[in-house]
């Protein structure tokens, strides 16, 4: 593949304008949410990638806030499902019910589930039945949902922020591989820094508390998919994802520590999160190109939730984000 073409005058100023837009939503999500600029943007990322993300996080960390600010700032509908071990199907899908008209004539109708909206937060995916999870799953997939035999269409963006708590496990029904592989970013949540968590307790505990606003809208947002999807990629960047897809696959490897201590590699959709997610990071950084930095500083986010090591590489001391950074310095 050759390097694609020169970007022209016109996408120089979509870019521009499109930047502009971006900067004002990170500001009103950042009146809301204190010290997770990292996170908010890898969540912008996601979605202006067209892709999924899994939010990792103890209890408290403003996982949920952080869902419903972004819906905020970013104009669109949004709807929660707290997953439960009991939740089924139709619960999120919706279902058929039998309705009676005047006439005494009976019919169908469709109630729409609350996967109808265009961001849901799905809140502790892992604590629902592997059948419930597999339902959700594959609306983020196909984008429909099929309910007695019929098609229903889901709207457009439909985007899905899930958490996960990595603590508590007990009740809890992991998400196997080939459905993690659906969430473009998994985003681990740290706990706040000093400085962050001062500021938290003064903005939450007062008598007035801030609030984000509408930056933008549906109809904005696909334009924004469309024109990360336009952004040239360098032939650099492009070999330096290739490179690091090989490196991160044991049977593909000459890296000792992947070889031996890793179970099993990302696949093809893995490189398709890259390409898609270092253009969406450099535009909301103001840059009209990717460089091999995105592709070092998304490794982690794209990698984690799609390699896993061992049981004898985890008992050596090794980890799997200390492993992928070292994949990702030696690809780019």
């Amino acid at each position: 593949m050759t390097e694609m073409n020169e970007p022209g005058a016109e996408l120089i100023a979509e870019a521009d304008a499109a930047t502009d837009r971006l900067k004002a939503v990170k500001d009103s999500i950042g009146r809301v949410i204190y010290g997770l600029e990292n996170e908010v943007e890898l969540c912008l990322t996601a979605m202006l990638s067209g892709g999924h993300t899994l939010l990792v996080g103890a209890p408290g960390l403003a996982k949920t806030r952080l869902v419903e600010t972004i819906a905020v700032a970013t104009g669109i509908d949004t709807k929660r499902i707290q997953f439960t071990p009991d939740l089924m199907p139709a619960d999120i899908l919706g279902s058929e019910i039998l309705e009676e008209s005047d006439d005494g004539k009976r019919r169908f109708r469709f109630m729409p589930g609350p996967i109808f909206c265009r961001l849901l937060m799905a809140d502790e995916i892992n604590r629902a039945s592997p059948r419930t999870q597999a339902a959700l799953l594959q609306a983020m997939q196909e984008g429909h949902v099929t309910i007695a035999g019929e098609r229903h269409d889901l709207p457009k963006p439909f985007h899905v922020l899930a958490t996960q708590n990595p603590i508590e496990q007990e009740g809890t029904y992991p998400l196997p591989e080939a459905q993690l592989d659906r969430f473009l970013l998994r985003v681990d949540v740290p706990y706040p820094t000093r400085e962050a968590e001062r500021a938290i307790l003064l903005a939450t505990t007062g008598a007035e508390t801030a609030e984000s606003v509408s930056v933008l809208n549906a109809e904005e947002i696909l334009k924004l998919q469309s024109l990360v999807r336009r952004l040239p990629v360098g032939e650099r960047v492009l070999e330096s994802i290739l490179d690091l897809l090989r490196l991160a696959r044991p049977d593909e490897s000459d890296v000792d520590a992947v070889r031996n201590g890793v179970s099993w590699g990302p696949g093809p959709r893995a490189g398709q999160a890259l390409m898609l997610a270092v253009r969406a990071r450099a535009l909301l950084q103001g840059r009209l190109a990717p460089s091999t930095e995105d592709v070092a500083a998304l490794a982690e986010p794209v990698l984690k939730h799609r390699m896993a090591l061992s049981f004898a590489a985890r008992a050596d001391g090794h980890t799997l984000e200390g492993l992928i950074k070292t994949l990702a310095d030696r690809a780019a």
